[in-house]
Parts: structure tokens; C-alpha cells; sequence
């Protein structure tokens, strides 16, 4: 069992309890911790990768307990890619703050911390009820961040994001509750295995259990009707902040596909496929609204935030193809709508310095100071998000369309994502040209911006480019996880492996 599979868990908890501890030793103590232990995730997460590439998942049972009493830590490919992309996209965004958001406030490096270790321990979990844990630990530090920094606005947002995601723990519970009413376990591997050995009379009780984690996973991932919180609370975020929630939507897409992947997958008995005849309606809706919402938008920061909405409903709509074909074209399109939007949030806050009181309004009046080099990423930008050759974002799109085309609703996906692709473009289009070509007379009013946050907008934009280059390495992957997910026998085989160990007698002692 190696101890590596607990380091995202670990690292930033540590490094968030010591922030608190440390908070009085300045500001260059609490930045260098932060720094240090965001950048630690990212070697760790590349080993990780690199043992998940052997094809087995690597788990690590906290205590030594045997599955399934115990909690457990499981990095497959699946998990592994995701702590790659969050590592990758945290430590960017981290990089940004040091060029003066993390002075706003208190506590942000702490807070940061917290975020990074509710995200990691979501992707990490093998434990249904640990889940809900992790997704309360990334809420509770997201409620803070969304607050950071004040202002009527974001408090006004943070208010709705609080209540709407109470109301979905509580719905979160009563569906863990059924599923473990019905099932007696919450480990995710037993769950598989006693779900399809349920009888007609738990099916009542799992099927609606699986629908309300589903409710809850949308909520998350902000799915339609669920998902009209996102865009004024991103678009209120500070850079940072906004370009590290790029990758919330992604923990509620990656959960109802690893609960209802695993769990709830077609060997399910009763409740097989469960989600299945949803995730299609519900992600082409929501691609649909919230491409209204592009259009409709006269801020950068909220046309992003509806673009953050708008691939959540195409991840959505691919993964209810339920094809292994489907599942790697979204894993691809995952990576490179998560870099490119986080990259965009962060170019959005330095146009708005720059622009004075004009902000990030799509005005055509205030022009920017560095044009050209803004301009350039936003267009490499604009390119990446909505799907233009040549980069990632095109690829990503013909795989999903191509893995739809045998489908029964291969017209309507074909249709919409098409045609919304299209309306995107029209849209940023005409927030490039009002920001950087056709603006006023007026000289620009802010600040130039610094090397560090150049650099770290930078990396992020161009991790499109960079994923079209080792785009071969990255779908042979993706081809990998989406086979493992296809296989829920080597998930519950890995898991289940130590079921047979048995309680040393010093803890069957203390328990007894």
C-alpha cells in the first residue's frame, strides 16, 4: 500500500492548518507555504498518473482497516488525470493572487488550502458518505472565497450559492441515506456489488436514492434547471477564485460519472443505467441556456461564466451516450475547457485593470494597455472554448460528435452542439472586437500588468496548444480510463482486495 495516494488529501490540509497557525508571521511566510504546497501536488499527481498508467488502481486504506469498513482512497486513471488537471490549474491561479488579490482579505492562502483539499478528496474517495464530506469541505471554503474580497455584489451572489447548496446537502443525505438503507454500505465497490444483487423490493429505495445523488451531482456540476447560481457568482469571484471554481462544475460531472458509472452502471440489476435517459435532455438544455446566456451577456466575466455552464452541458450531454468512445471524448474535453476557461477568467480581471472604470464591460468605449499581447491570448482563447481548429477544443468537439453519431439522438447533438458552437463564436467575436479593435478615443486608465500574472494567464490559455501537440499521449489515455471505467471489475476487485484481512486484536479491542 503506498502512502503517496493520501498526499493531495494530506498535503493541503497540512499546509492549511499551518497557514492558520502561521497567521501572524506575515505575509511572505503564509505565501511561500502556499506556494510550496500547491506546487507539491503537481509531482505528486504526476506519479500518481504514471501508476494508474499500469492499469490498476492504486488504493490506500486509512488505518489499515479492511474494505469495506474502513475508508478507503482509490487513484485510478480517472482520479489521476483529474488531480493533474487540478494541481496544474491551482497552482496558476495561486501563482496570480500573489500579484495582490491574496491581500484583499484574510485567510485566502488557508482558504485556498481548503478548496484544494475538498477537490482532491472528491476526486480521491472510495466512500459514498466521504464524498458528501469532501463536497462539504470545498463548499464551506468556496462560500469564503466567493465572499473574498467584499462588496455588496459578491455577497449578494455568496448568499445564493449558500442557500441552494444547503438545500442540495440536505438532499444529499436523504440519497445516501436510501442507498444505505437499502444496501447497508457506503463503500463505493460493495455498493456495486450489492446493488445488482438487489431484489425488486430495494429497488424502490436505490432508484430513488440514485436520482437524488443525481439531483445533487447537478446542482454541483450546474446543470439545467440547477445551474442559474453559477454565472453571478463566478462573474463576482475575484480572478483567482474564478479561475480555480473552473473545475467545480467538473467535480459534479466527475461524480455522476463515478457513482453512476460504477454504482449505478449497467450491471445494476433494478436500478441499471439509471441516469442514462436524463443526461442527454438535461445537457443539451443546458448547453442551450446557456448560450442564450453568452449571447445575452454585455461583461466578459459573466459571458465566461455561461461558457463554464455551457461545457458542463456538453460533458453532461457526452457522457449520457454512455459509449467508452463518448466517456474519453469528454475526459479530453474536460482538460481543455478547464485550463482555457480558468486562463480566460484571469485575462478578463487584467483587461478590467486596465480599462478603468469600464472594467470588463463590453462597451467598445475604454481600450486596454497591452493590446496586442491581451488580444493574442484572448484570441488563442476564444479559439480553444468555442472549438476552432487548430487547437484542443476542435478535437475534443468532432470526438464527442463523432461518438454520437450512432446514437438515436445523434441529430439533436449534432444540432445544438453545432449550432451553439457557431452562436459562441459570434459571441466572443464581438466581445474581442469591443475590448481590443473597435474602442473609443479614450486612453487607457489602469496599470500595465506584471510578469507573474502575464505568465500564469499565459500558461493556461496555451495549454490548449499545448494539449493539440501530445494530443496522441493524451487520448491514448483518455482511451485507457474510459476502458477501466467500462470495467467496474477492476475498481471493486482493487478495493475489495484486503476484504478478507482481518482486525488486529488491539483494535477489535478498543471497538468492541
Amino acid at each position: 500500500m503506498s502512502h503517496l495516494v493520501i498526499l493531495p488529501v494530506l498535503i493541503p490540509l497540512a499546509a492549511g492548518a499551518l497557514l492558520l497557525l502561521a497567521g501572524s508571521l506575515g505575509q511572505t511566510t503564509q505565501r511561500t507555504v502556499s506556494v510550496v504546497a500547491t506546487a507539491a501536488l503537481l509531482p505528486v499527481a504526476l506519479l500518481l498518473l504514471g501508476g494508474a498508467s499500469s492499469g490498476l488502481p492504486q488504493v490506500y486504506y486509512l488505518g489499515d482497516w479492511p474494505a469495506p469498513y474502513g475508508i478507503v482512497l482509490v487513484a485510478d486513471r480517472l482520479s489521476a488525470l483529474m488531480l493533474t488537471l487540478c494541481a496544474v490549474l491551482a497552482l496558476a491561479a495561486l501563482l496570480y493572487a500573489l500579484d495582490g488579490d491574496d491581500q484583499r482579505g484574510r485567510h485566502f492562502h488557508a482558504l485556498f488550502q481548503m478548496q484544494l483539499l475538498g477537490v482532491n478528496g472528491a476526486f480521491l474517495t472510495g466512500d459514498l458518505f466521504n464524498l458528501f464530506v469532501f463536497f462539504e469541505i470545498l463548499l464551506i471554503a468556496s462560500y469564503s472565497l466567493q465572499l473574498y474580497g467584499g462588496g455588496a455584489t459578491r455577497v449578494r451572489a455568496g448568499m445564493h450559492v449558500l442557500v441552494l447548496n444547503l438545500v442540495g446537502s440536505s438532499v444529499f443525505l436523504i440519497g445516501i441515506a436510501a442507498v444505505y438503507a437499502a444496501t447497508g454500505t457506503l463503500n463505493m465497490a460493495d455498493l456495486a456489488i450489492r446493488v445488482a444483487a438487489a431484489g425488486p423490493e430495494q429497488a424502490g429505495l436505490l432508484r430513488t436514492g440514485g436520482l437524488l445523488l443525481l439531483v445533487v451531482f447537478a446542482l454541483k456540476a450546474a446543470l439545467v434547471p440547477l445551474g442559474f447560481w453559477l454565472s453571478p457568482a463566478y462573474s463576482a469571484a475575484c480572478a483567482p477564485v474564478a479561475a480555480l471554481f473552473a473545475i467545480m462544475t467538473k467535480v459534479g460531472v466527475y461524480a455522476i460519472l463515478r457513482i453512476h458509472g460504477l454504482v449505478f452502471g449497467p450491471g445494476a440489476g433494478h436500478a441499471a443505467s439509471l441516469a442514462d435517459p436524463w443526461l442527454i435532455p438535461i445537457g443539451l438544455a443546458t448547453v442551450a441556456v446557456a448560450t442564450l446566456g453568452v449571447l445575452a451577456s454585455r461583461d466578459l466575466k459573466r459571458l465566461l461564466a455561461f461558457l463554464v455552464v455551457l461545457s458542463a452541458g456538453t460533458l453532461t450531454a457526452a457522457l449520457g451516450l454512455a459509449s467508452q468512445a463518448a466517456v474519453s471524448a469528454a475526459l479530453y474535453y474536460i482538460l481543455n475547457s478547464t485550463l482555457v476557461g480558468g486562463g480566460l477568467f484571469l485575462l478578463a480581471d487584467l483587461v478590467a485593470r486596465q480599462r478603468g472604470n469600464a472594467g470588463a464591460a463590453l462597451d467598445r468605449e475604454q481600450s486596454v494597455i497591452q493590446t496586442e499581447l491581451l488580444g493574442t491570448f484572448f484570441f488563442i482563447g476564444a479559439i480553444g472554448i468555442a472549438g476552432l481548429p487548430p487547437l484542443a477544443g476542435f478535437a475534443a468537439k468532432v470526438y464527442i460528435l463523432e461518438s454520437a453519431l450512432s446514437h438515436p439522438a445523434a441529430y439533436w447533438m449534432l444540432g445544438l452542439i453545432l449550432g451553439t458552437g457557431l452562436l459562441a463564436i459570434v459571441a466572443l467575436s464581438r466581445a474581442g472586437s469591443a475590448i481590443f479593435w473597435r474602442t473609443g478615443e479614450a486612453p487607457p486608465a489602469g496599470e500595465r500588468a506584471g510578469v507573474l500574472a502575464l505568465s500564469s494567464t499565459g500558461a493556461l490559455i496555451l495549454g490548449a496548444a499545448f494539449l493539440m501537440l501530445i494530443a496522441g499521449s493524451v487520448t491514448d489515455f483518455t482511451r485507457a480510463t474510459a476502458a477501466q471505467l467500462a470495467d467496474p471489475a477492476i475498481y471493486i476487485d482493487s478495493v475489495m482486495a484486503n476484504e478478507g484481512v482481518s482486525i488486529p486484536a488491539r483494535k477489535r479491542g478498543t471497538y468492541q
